[in-house]
């Protein structure tokens, strides 16, 4: 599924604590595995941005072309209004569309 199409919530909302935390032993560790899939998350967008944006890129732009540049404007405002990073990752976990394993403890 992509990120853009994702039907996350927009705004807060109040999740189920046992539903969350129904597929692991504590709400911490949901917590920490949403977490790091928010934080890759983040980073697939941010990358994306940064590629159009450098589209538009002027190394020598005065600043009243920088400011009239339309199209970079309106990517820019398409990626605000995406849901946030966390709410995507959260919808992934109870959908779950969100892979993860526990690693073994060396003794």
């Amino acid at each position: 599924m992509s990120i853009k199409d994702s039907k996350a919530e927009l705004s807060t909302v109040t999740y189920d604590k046992d539903k969350i935390e129904k597929k692991v032993d504590s709400i911490y560790e949901a917590i920490v595995i949403m977490g790091k899939r928010a934080e890759q998350i983040n980073a697939e967008i941010r990358s994306e941005l940064h590629g159009k944006l450098d589209e538009f890129a002027v190394h020598n732009a005065t600043l009243e072309e920088v400011f009239e540049n339309r199209e970079q404007i309106e990517i820019s405002k398409h990626y605000e209004k995406l849901a946030k990073p966390t709410s995507i990752a959260i919808k992934e976990w109870l959908d779950d569309e969100i892979y993860f394993r526990k690693t073994e403890e060396k003794q």
